[in-house]
C-alpha cells in the first residue's frame, strides 16, 4: 500500500510536469496524507483565506505562520477523512451567513455590496469561492462538535470557579455588582466546554497524525518560492 501511494504521488508530479509549458510555475506537491496530495497552490489559497478571515493584510505572514498553516491544512484532510468516513452534520445556509456576516463586520466599508465586492476582489475571492471554503470549515466544524462535545462535562464548581477567578476580575466594582452567577452561568459553561474540546481536538489530531503516513514540505517549501525556480 505504501509503495502504491509513492507511485500514485510521482506519477502525479510527472503529469504536473508535463502540462506546463516554458516559462510556466509548477504547482507542485508540498505534502502528502494517506497518498492525498496537498499543492503548493493549496498552501497559498490556505494563507490566503486565513488573512482574509482574519482582517490580516496579505503577504506579512512569518515562515512561522506559514508552516503553522500547511500544519493546519494538513489537519484539516485528517479531519475530511474521518468526515468521510462517518456521518456528520452539515453546514446549513444559515451557518453559512452567519460565517460571511462575521467576516463582513471585520471591514469597514463592506456593509454595501460594492464595498463587500471590493474586499472580496482584494484577497482574490469570489462570492461562490468564498462560499465553499465556508461551507467546508463549518462542516469540519460540525465533525469537531459532533464527535468531541459528548465526552465534555462541565461542573457547576468549574463554573462558580471560573466566575470568580476569572471573570469578576475582569470586571468593574460597578459591574460586578450587577453580573450575578445565574446570569453567566450558560455563557460560562458553552466557554469551558468549548476549551475542553480544543485539547480534546489536539489530543485527536495527535492521534490521527500518529497513524497516518505524512510527507511535508514545510521546512523547505515556502509559498512563491516555486516562482523563482
Amino acid at each position: 500500500m505504501r509503495q502504491l501511494s509513492h507511485f500514485v504521488c510521482a506519477m502525479a508530479f510527472f503529469a504536473f510536469s508535463l502540462s506546463a509549458s516554458a516559462g510556466e510555475v509548477i504547482d507542485r506537491i508540498v505534502a502528502t496524507v494517506n497518498g492525498h496530495i496537498i499543492l503548493l497552490s493549496d498552501w497559498e489559497d490556505s494563507l490566503r483565506y486565513e488573512a482574509f478571515s482574519g482582517a490580516r493584510p496579505l503577504g506579512r505572514l512569518t515562515p512561522d505562520e506559514r508552516k503553522s498553516a500547511l500544519d493546519r491544512l494538513i489537519d484539516q484532510e485528517l479531519l475530511r477523512e474521518q468526515m468521510r468516513a462517518s456521518e456528520s452534520p452539515q453546514s446549513s445556509p444559515e451557518q453559512v451567513s452567519q460565517r460571511i456576516a462575521e467576516i463582513r463586520k471585520l471591514y469597514p466599508g463592506a456593509e454595501d455590496e460594492t464595498g463587500w465586492r471590493a474586499v472580496l476582489d482584494s484577497y482574490g475571492f469570489s462570492e461562490k469561492e468564498l462560499e465553499s471554503r465556508i461551507v467546508g470549515e463549518v462542516n469540519l466544524m460540525g465533525l469537531v462538535d459532533s464527535r468531541l462535545r459528548p465526552g465534555v462535562s462541565i461542573d457547576a464548581k468549574s463554573i462558580e470557579s471560573y466566575y470568580n477567578r476569572e471573570l469578576l476580575p475582569q470586571l468593574p466594582q460597578s459591574g460586578a455588582q450587577k453580573v450575578s452567577l445565574a446570569q453567566v452561568t450558560a455563557e460560562i459553561k458553552e466557554l469551558l466546554t468549548q476549551k475542553k474540546i480544543t485539547q480534546l481536538l489536539t489530543a485527536w489530531l495527535q492521534n490521527l497524525r500518529a497513524g497516518s503516513e505524512i510527507q511535508s514540505e514545510a521546512l523547505t517549501a515556502q509559498p512563491g518560492s516555486a516562482a523563482n525556480e
